[in-house]
């Protein structure tokens, strides 16, 4: 028992100052990342690059959720800030928000991935379906389409008590969790199964292509401009489709904790828990949601190194005559 109760010192040591120190720098190194990477991708050279749409509406969708969860889970582990035990419709609302960019989030980010196999495709045909129309009429009928369906947050949250005196917006026990439990985990792994598959496939389709490009160079040495203008072009996709893949692993490494937590959750959820084991699964969640937060705010860091064309934009897109205006 006293080893149970170490443990749990220690987890709550490290859940308090994980969410009271590193948390915060975490949030406004992503909110910053955030809006860089909006700035960047809607100059008119990118605008015109379907993944760079997706990338948009990526990272705007990475925004809202950082306030929706990451910051709402800081305010209420690290500085036992909490309004939405308060009120039912804040509660319900803030659930509804937290689920819905979650899943706009990892969808975004599917619909990018299978954006780069196509245009990476050797394929004519098939790189044609890489276009901006339908970038915007999956963006936009995906979001209507997610919306409505995880509608049932804003009426099937409530504020339970878990603990005596510990109250927490979550779930309807009963059918309801365990419904939502298993939709979560499998959300995850067929996202996650997604974009492991999208990556590989874009990756052996730029091998290809590198592979291609170099044997018409040898066969059409006298056609500088053309070559060097279509390398140009190749190279830009190139990058973007590396940018994903960095965005892809991080995703895969950080969001897979809480697909595990909730595998853990569903295996003993008929199982007898004393309130120590309640308090360390608690912790455990909150860790594995933090967790989860890290993908939205590593984006533009990693967008950095992957790419120098990124890299050039960046400063093109925090140049005074940029933000000011000036032609």
């Amino acid at each position: 028992m006293s080893s149970t109760a170490n443990i749990l010192t220690v987890l709550s040591s490290v859940q308090y100052y994980m969410f009271r120190f590193v948390s915060p720098i975490v949030l406004l190194l992503g909110s910053i990342g955030c809006i860089i990477n909006l700035m960047v991708f809607t100059q008119k050279i990118l605008r015109k690059n379907s993944c760079a749409i997706y990338f948009i509406a990526y990272n705007a969708a990475n925004f809202i959720y950082i306030y929706a969860a990451p910051f709402y889970a800081t305010l209420n582990v690290g500085y036992n800030i909490d309004a939405s035990i308060q009120n039912l419709i804040l509660c319900r609302l803030r659930f509804y928000t937290t689920v819905l960019f979650n899943c706009l989030c990892s969808f975004y980010l599917v619909l990018a991935s299978i954006d780069r196999v196509l245009i990476t495709s050797s394929n004519a045909r098939t790189r044609q379906k890489s276009t901006l129309r339908m970038a915007y009429i999956c963006i936009i009928g995906g979001t209507i389409f997610w919306a409505l369906f995880q509608s049932h947050a804003l009426f099937l949250t409530n504020i339970i008590q878990i603990l005596p005196n510990y109250f927490l917006c979550y779930f309807e026990p009963g059918m309801y969790r365990t419904f939502l439990s298993y939709y979560v985990l499998i959300k995850e792994i067929l996202a996650l199964a997604l974009l492991i598959t999208c990556g590989l496939w874009s990756i052996k389709n730029i091998q290809r292509s590198a592979r291609r490009i170099g044997d018409a160079t040898d066969a059409h040495s006298t056609a500088t401009v053309r070559t060097n203008a279509t390398h140009s072009t190749a190279s830009k996709d190139r990058q973007l489709a590396f940018m994903l893949l960095m965005d892809i692993t991080i995703y895969g490494l950080f969001c897979s904790t809480f697909a595990i937590f909730l595998l853990y959750q569903q295996i003993t959820q008929y199982d007898v828990k004393s309130p120590v084991q309640i308090q360390i699964e608690s912790i455990a969640r909150n860790l594995a949601q933090f967790a989860a937060s890290i993908p939205v705010s590593t984006s533009f860091y990693t967008n950095l190194i992957a790419s120098k064309t990124f890299r050039n934009e960046v400063k093109k897109a925090l140049s005074w005559k940029r933000i000011l205006c000036i032609q």
